[in-house]
C-alpha cells in the first residue's frame, strides 16, 4: 500500500488495527478504515476544515462523524488505553519520572456558540463522554482559551489528559489528571495507576495535593513557592516541616514540556477548531495515540 506523507506507516497500522471496533450501528464492517482515520489525521495535523479534506480521504462527512462518534462514545481513550497497555507489557513506558503540567490553546471563533443541553435534550439521549456544560472555555484578554492538563512518562508520551477552561488554576487539576492514568496490563493483574516518582512546578505546590501524594506513597519532587516557604516558617512548629525537593530530579521536568510541544505539532491542538469540548478532547487524544504508535 501507497502511504501519504503523515499516513499511518505499515508498522503503526499493524499495532493500531487489533485495537479498533468491528463495525458500525448496523452491525456490518466498516470499509476503509485506514482511509478514514488516515483523513482524521491530515486534519490534525493540518488543521484544516473537515469539508476541504483531500479527495483521497473519501467522503469528508464520514471522516467527521467517525472522529465525532468515537470522541463521544470513548473510543479514543480506549484506543489510547490499548496502545499504552501494548507498550507496558514491553516494557516501553518510563514510570521513573512522570511529569504533570498544562498548555493554554487558542480557541478559533469558530469553536464558540456551542448550544447547552436542556434537561429534555440530556433524557432524549445519553451525554456524551467528556461532556462538559461550559464546553472547556475560558475567556481571558486574548480571547477565548482552553487549557490541556496532562501526565507525561520519561519517553515524552502523554499518559491521561484533562481538558477545561483556559483561566481554570494548575493546582486544582493535579489530582484529576493523576487519577486518569490507568495503563492496564495484558494478562491478569489490576491496571497501573501510580509512577516511581512525580515532577511538577510550583503552581501545583499545595497542601492538598501533597497530602494526596503522601496518602497514594507516590514519592515528588515539587518546588516550593516563595510564600508558601514564608508563611511555613512563620508559624513555626505548626507550620510543619521543609518539603524534600531534589533539583538533580528536577532536571528532568522538560520531559514534560517537550510532551507538549509534541502534541502542540498538530494545528487542531495548537489552535482549537473544535466547537464542543468532547470533540476537542478526541483530537488531543488522537494525537497522544499517534506519539504512542510513533515510538
Amino acid at each position: 500500500m501507497v502511504v501519504g506523507r503523515g499516513d499511518l506507516t505499515n508498522d503503526e497500522w499493524r499495532r493500531l488495527e487489533p485495537h479498533l471496533p468491528v463495525g458500525g450501528r448496523r452491525g456490518g464492517r466498516w470499509a476503509g478504515r485506514r482511509r478514514v482515520i488516515n483523513g482524521i489525521l491530515f486534519r490534525e495535523r493540518m488543521g484544516v476544515l473537515w469539508r476541504d479534506l483531500p479527495e483521497r480521504f473519501g467522503r469528508w462527512k464520514t471522516v467527521y462523524e467517525r472522529h465525532r462518534r468515537w470522541s463521544a462514545d470513548g473510543t479514543w481513550e480506549r484506543i489510547l488505553q490499548a496502545v499504552q497497555a501494548d507498550a507496558n507489557a514491553e516494557g516501553r513506558i518510563d514510570w521513573s519520572m512522570v511529569g504533570v503540567d498544562s498548555t493554554s490553546c487558542r480557541a478559533h471563533q469558530h469553536a464558540a456558540g456551542a448550544r447547552r443541553k436542556n434537561s429534555a435534550d440530556t433524557e432524549k439521549r445519553s451525554t456524551p463522554r467528556q461532556h462538559r456544560p461550559d464546553e472547556g472555555l475560558g475567556r481571558s484578554r486574548g480571547g477565548l482559551t482552553s487549557k490541556i492538563h496532562l501526565a507525561s512518562d520519561g519517553g515524552c508520551r502523554p499518559l491521561a489528559l484533562l481538558v477545561t477552561p483556559g483561566q481554570w488554576g494548575d493546582a486544582p487539576q493535579m489530582i484529576p489528571v493523576l487519577e486518569r492514568i490507568r495503563v492496564p496490563r495484558i494478562g491478569e493483574g489490576r491496571p497501573r495507576t501510580t509512577p516511581d516518582l512525580l515532577s511538577a512546578d510550583k503552581a501545583y505546590s499545595s497542601r492538598s495535593n501533597r497530602r494526596y501524594l503522601r496518602r497514594r506513597r507516590i514519592k515528588h519532587t515539587i518546588p516550593e513557592p516563595k510564600d508558601q516557604r514564608a508563611n511555613r516558617r512563620r508559624r513555626g512548629s505548626r507550620g510543619g516541616r521543609p518539603v524534600g525537593f531534589d533539583k538533580e530530579q528536577y532536571k528532568r521536568r522538560n520531559e514534560v514540556e517537550r510532551t507538549i510541544n509534541r502534541l502542540k505539532s498538530y494545528r487542531a491542538v495548537a489552535t482549537r477548531f473544535d466547537k464542543r469540548a468532547y470533540v476537542f478532547h478526541g483530537t488531543v487524544t488522537v494525537a497522544a495515540i499517534r506519539l504512542w504508535l510513533r515510538a
